[in-house]
């Protein structure tokens, strides 16, 4: 769909100036950004998620379709899937419990973990949330974020970090949407999401069933049936659930 990418600019400026070099790296990040929004924009089309009508993302249609034609574009095979293309069923079971129950986040800070699309965090904001901070480690997902949130006209910051790495920020909610994917992500997710918990931090986990959740940790507060793809998930509809950690 779309033009090709450009490539992404990864090699030494000129030895030089200092100020020259900053102004070169300066031009770079430049150059990546507008490649990473080109992406985002020739690969998706504005629609609404399935159970929350009220926000507009840029979605694809066809997960493999445009994770095998990114790899070949980019020549990598192992470039990770395209997660900020798609309203993943978690997200969107958080998104919809937060706009359900806004009291939860209204005037509260809430960090949007592994935000993809920032579908979280925008439903956070929706609801009246004082600040909200989608992160994530993928820069094309930061740029789709903030396509996101430019088109619902909504104030996010969204950041390109891993907070995986560094103790669980000075928020009130974290908002995570299918973070338990696989066991790599769930080794990580897991402890952080406890820590955060026992800081004082309420957290939400939106799950559709995946085989890593952490069921004993976890309390249910809410299900939805969200219509899906045989795609994407192997059913046309599939129940799922929001869960607050700890009792």
């Amino acid at each position: 769909m779309g033009t090709a990418r450009p490539a992404r600019r990864t090699g030494r400026a000129p030895i030089g100036r200092g100020a020259d070099r900053a102004a070169d790296r300066g031009a770079d990040r430049a150059a990546d950004r507008e490649a990473d929004r080109e992406l985002v924009l020739t690969r998706t089309r504005l629609a609404r998620p399935a159970v929350v009508p009220e926000l507009q993302l840029h979605l694809a249609d066809d997960m493999e379709h445009v994770w095998a034609g990114l790899q070949a574009e980019l020549d990598d095979a192992t470039l990770p899937p395209p997660f900020w293309a798609f309203a993943w069923l978690g997200g969107q079971a958080v998104a919809r419990h937060v706009l359900d129950v806004p009291e939860q986040v209204a005037g509260r800070r809430v960090l949007d973990l592994a935000a993809g699309s920032g579908l979280c965090g925008l439903a956070a904001l929706l609801a009246g949330a004082a600040e909200v901070t989608s992160v994530d480690v993928d820069p094309v997902a930061v740029t789709a974020a903030r396509l996101n949130a430019e088109v619902n006209g909504l104030p996010l910051l969204v950041q390109r970090v891993d907070v995986l790495a560094q103790p669980p920020p000075a928020v009130d909610i974290v908002l995570a949407g299918d973070v338990f994917y696989d066991a790599a992500m769930a080794a990580r997710v897991e402890p952080w999401l406890l820590a955060a918990h026992q800081a004082g931090v309420r957290v939400l986990v939106g799950d559709p069933g995946r085989h890593y959740l952490p069921r004993p940790a976890l309390r249910e507060v809410a299900a939805y049936d969200i219509p899906t793809t045989r795609e994407l998930e192997g059913v046309l509809v599939r129940t799922t659930r929001v869960y607050a950690v700890g009792p």
